[in-house]
């Protein structure tokens, strides 16, 4: 078994995060593959042989934690080619939405990020 389940969907709310450089505020941390419910359920395999296939992304694939579940949103082939490797655990980008998010005053949406 290389995932714990294999799903379909994002089961988690919407949580603004669309842009590498949106994620980058997450710090990378190890995640077990078997840890994790993907989110898709079909495979480029063009991709997934791909040497390239990061060049223009975040390195790091990208998991939602929310209902004590990590789902893997972006990464799928990143996941594949470590279990290919023989390897149990891969770097990614984890978003706590499990955790109390702070409430804001209604009509205040997620800052605006100025580019750098």
């Amino acid at each position: 078994m290389i995932f714990k389940a294999v799903g379909d969907s994002r089961p988690y709310p919407d949580h603004g995060l669309v842009t590498p450089s949106d994620w980058s505020d997450v710090a990378p941390r190890q995640v077990r593959l078997d840890q994790l419910v993907t989110t898709k359920t079909t495979l480029d395999l063009a991709t997934l042989l791909d040497a390239d296939s990061t060049f223009f992304g975040d390195l790091f694939p990208h998991v939602v934690r929310w209902g004590g579940e990590l789902y893997l949103e972006d990464g799928l082939h990143r996941a594949l080619r470590t279990a290919l490797h023989h390897r149990t655990v891969l770097y990614a980008r984890v978003l706590e939405l499990d955790r109390a998010q702070p409430s804001r005053p209604a009509g205040e949406g997620r800052p605006v990020r100025t580019p750098r």
